[in-house]
């Protein structure tokens, strides 16, 4: 099973799972490798281990079809073949596949892959292949409906148009907010005005603007845009929590593109809720040192404990933080 679609994939792998037998028993009988590391010896033992009190044994290797594309990324705009020693094992997993034996169900899933793919063709006459891309357009709006429909619950077409717009195709941040949603309207069909006031990107584009003048030294811009949120309702403790959350995000977004990963995983990883989301973060993951950012965090969580544990008033507290933030200008 391949696709940026983990949501999907995820699902597809609890139907197989459900196939397999008594449930009660498949956690004795499954085994999950990693792929980019795996072995053959280790693929043999696990394949050829006899299934406990059932027929089946279940084998995932999330990664095993990365190690098969034509050639490894090294670097930007550079490639090479693996080595010799890697290019055996991989030929002999390759060769051992088409043996297991037929109580092993081994299912393979990874993200990227290309057609041509070496192990794929390899193993396409024996295999059942899969792909989830991820949705957009009018199959979203088709998979919103169904994911609505399975769980008892409806919206109307605009509401499903606006947050199919809003949230895009990261299905885990989807099925989430139609969770919120449906608990917010309680049974009545949910409206685009519910979408607009649940899943509302306003806020989330103030902290990332917030982000943005903190960590540029704008003072002025960050207190106006604090007390914009706190006008409207925000808690203190919330946007401090919101803050250091996009702080992390925009690190971990960092490791993932030095890590040369696609935007799809890096939503998916990041659990981001919207392709708005997963612009910014980039953006900002683009533009600030990380000395920066780790100085901005540390003070962000020692500003909420002292919040939580009663030292501190919060507004006033947010307040001080980011004045004395953007007077940093040596970090």
């Amino acid at each position: 099973m391949i696709g940026e679609d983990s949501f999907s994939i995820r699902q597809a792998l609890e139907e197989i799972k459900g196939g397999l037998g008594d449930m009660s028993l498949l956690a004795a009988n499954t085994a999950t490798l990693d792929g980019q590391q795996l072995t053959l010896n280790q693929l043999r033992a696990a394949a050829e281990t006899t299934p406990f009190l059932a027929e089946k044994r279940l084998i995932i290797v999330p990664g095993l079809l990365q190690r098969y594309e034509a050639r490894a990324r090294t670097g930007r705009g550079r490639k090479k073949a693996p080595g010799n020693d890697q290019h055996d094992e991989l030929k002999a997993i390759a060769a051992y596949l088409p043996q297991m034996p037929d109580s092993a169900v081994l299912v393979l899933t990874d993200s990227g892959i290309s057609p041509g793919n070496s192990l794929l063709k390899g193993v396409s006459d024996r295999a059942v292949f899969r792909s989830f891309p991820l949705l957009r357009g009018k199959k979203l709006q088709q998979w919103i409906q169904q994911h609505l429909k399975k769980k008892g619950d409806s919206a109307s077409p605009q509401a499903v148009d606006l947050l199919a717009r809003l949230i895009g195709g990261n299905l885990w941040a989807m099925a989430s907010e139609i969770e919120k949603l449906a608990l917010f309207t309680a049974g009545r069909r949910i409206e685009e005005e519910d979408v607009r006031l649940v899943v509302s990107q306003s806020q989330e584009a103030n902290v990332f603007a917030m982000i943005d003048a903190i960590l540029e030294l704008k003072t002025r811009t960050a207190q106006q845009l604090l007390q914009q949120l706190l006008q409207k309702g925000a808690a203190p403790v919330y946007l401090m929590a919101m803050l250091s959350r996009q702080i992390q995000l925009i690190v971990r977004a960092r490791e993932l593109s030095n890590q040369e990963k696609t935007e799809a995983e890096i939503q998916a990883r990041l659990g981001l809720a919207s392709d708005f989301a997963l612009r910014k973060t980039l953006e900002q993951a683009a533009r600030y040192r990380l000395e920066r950012l780790k100085v901005v965090y540390h003070r962000l969580l020692e500003t909420d404990l002292s919040v939580k544990t009663g030292q501190r008033d919060g507004e006033l507290a947010l307040t001080i933080l980011i004045a004395e933030l953007c007077q940093q200008s040596g970090v």
